[in-house]
C-alpha cells in the first residue's frame, strides 16, 4: 500500500522500503542529516500509515476502561491524550497506542500500522454486544512535525480555525477544527505536532512545510530518534509474549481503582509480585562498535539477557540500546558481538530528551 504522499516521496528521490504492508521512505539521502535536523531544527515525517480509529457511543468510556491497561477516566477535558498498552488475557502487549478524549462518548485511538488488522479484529471482538461504534478513518493522512522549531514553523501553515487553538495546547493535548486534528505528541523525544487532516489536503501541507525549511525525514531517522528518547518499538521491544512490566512500561498501567477489571489485569497482578521479573534497561557502549537488535547480554554471574533495540546514537556519538535483562541491580554487563565481549553500562532510559544528553558523555 501507498500513503497519499507517496508521489511526494518519489519526487524527492526517497529510498522506499516495505514497512507494515506499506511502501514508506527510509531516508531522502542522509539519515544522519535528517536525525540532526529534528534534534536541532524541525523535521516532518509521513506517518499516514498509522491506523486511526473512532470509538464512539454511550458505552465508549467504559469499553476503553476495560480494553486498555491505562485508564481513560483520567481524560476529563476534551483534547487530553493518554498513552497505553492494549493487552491480551495473559498480559502480553497486543499493541501500544495513543487515545484522545474528544468529548462525551467520543474517543480517537491511533494504533500501529503493522498491527492494523490484528488490532481492528481484537477491538471489534471486545466491543460485541456493547453500545459502542468502532470506525476506522481511512480518509485521514497524518504528518509528524518534530523538533525544537517544529511548532513555530508549522503553526502559520495550519488553517486559521485550528491554528488559534493549537498554539495554546500543552503536551499530550490536541486541538481540532474543520476536520483538522493537531496533537502535541510525537515519537522523537522532541516537541512538535502530529497533524491529522483530510488526505486530499496532505500534499499541500507537506509542500508548505518543506518550503518553510522543515526537513523531510524517513523511517531511519525516526528509529534512531525514538531509541535515543528511550521509546519502545512494537514488535521489537515488546509484543504479545512480553508484558508492560518487563518492557519498561509499568508506568502506563493504572492500578487504581482496584475494581477496574481491564483485560490482562489478573496476569499483571501476579507478575507484579514476582521478584524475578525481568527488567527493561538502557545500555551504553563507550568502546568502538555498534549494539544491534538481538545481541546477547551477559551479567557477571553468567545470567543472560538480550538487546531488543540497538543502534549508533548520532546525538551522543556512541552506541546505545534497550535490553531485557534478568532481575537485579547490576550496573555493568557485556554484550557479545562476533565473539567479542564489549563492556556496557546499564542505565535508565532515556538517553536524549529535548536535544540534551540524559547520560554522561
Amino acid at each position: 500500500m501507498q500513503t497519499t504522499l507517496y508521489p511526494e516521496h518519489a519526487a524527492l528521490g526517497a529510498k522506499i522500503v516495505p514497512f507494515g504492508g506499506w511502501q514508506m521512505p527510509l531516508h531522502y539521502g542522509s539519515q544522519l542529516d535528517e536525525h540532526h535536523a529534528v534534534r536541532r531544527g524541525a523535521g516532518v515525517f509521513d506517518v499516514s500509515h498509522m491506523t486511526v480509529v473512532e470509538v464512539e457511543g454511550a458505552a465508549a468510556g467504559d469499553f476503553l476502561r476495560r480494553l486498555l491497561a491505562n485508564d481513560v477516566a483520567r481524560l476529563t477535558t476534551p483534547g487530553r491524550a493518554l498513552y497505553s498498552c492494549m493487552l491480551n488475557a495473559d498480559g502480553g502487549v497486543l499493541d501500544d497506542l495513543i487515545v484522545y478524549f474528544r468529548g462525551p462518548e467520543r474517543y480517537r485511538v491511533v494504533v500501529n500500522a503493522a498491527t492494523r488488522r490484528k488490532d481492528l479484529d481484537w477491538i471489534a471482538a471486545q466491543a460485541r454486544g456493547q453500545a459502542v461504534e468502532i470506525r476506522e478513518r481511512e480518509d485521514l493522512a497524518m504528518l509528524a512535525v518534530q523538533g525544537p522549531e517544529a511548532r513555530e514553523r508549522c503553526l502559520p501553515l495550519l488553517p486559521a480555525g485550528v491554528r488559534a487553538l493549537a498554539g495554546a495546547i500543552e503536551p499530550f493535548h490536541a486541538a481540532e477544527a474543520a476536520d483538522w486534528f493537531v496533537g502535541r505528541t510525537g515519537y522523537t523525544g522532541e516537541d512538535g505536532f502530529e497533524v491529522l487532516l483530510p488526505d486530499h489536503q496532505a500534499a499541500g501541507l507537506w509542500r508548505a512545510l518543506l518550503a518553510a525549511g522543515v526537513q523531510p525525514c524517513g523511517l531511519g531517522a525516526r528509529d534512531t530518534l525514538r531509541l535515543e528518547a528511550g521509546m519502545n518499538l512494537y514488535g521489537t521491544d515488546m509484543d504479545e509474549s512480553t508484558t508492560p512490566l518487563e518492557s519498561g512500561l509499568g508506568w502506563t498501567v493504572a492500578w487504581e481503582p482496584p475494581g477496574r477489571d481491564f483485560v490482562g489485569r489478573t496476569a499483571l497482578e501476579a507478575q507484579r509480585q514476582d521478584p524475578q521479573r525481568r527488567r527493561f534497561v538502557g545500555l551504553v557502549l563507550r568502546e568502538r562498535g555498534v549494539l544491534r537488535n538481538g545481541l546477547e547480554v551477559r551479567l557477571a554471574d553468567g545470567r543472560e539477557g538480550r538487546i531488543t533495540s540497538g543502534s549508533f546514537a548520532p546525538t551522543l556519538g556512541l552506541s546505545v540500546a534497550l535490553a531485557r535483562l534478568p532481575a537485579g541491580d547490576e550496573r555493568r554487563a557485556v554484550a557479545l558481538l562476533r565473539g567479542r565481549e564489549l563492556p556496557v553500562e546499564v542505565v535508565r532510559p532515556p538517553f536524549v530528551r529535548h536535544g540534551q544528553a540524559c547520560i554522561p558523555t
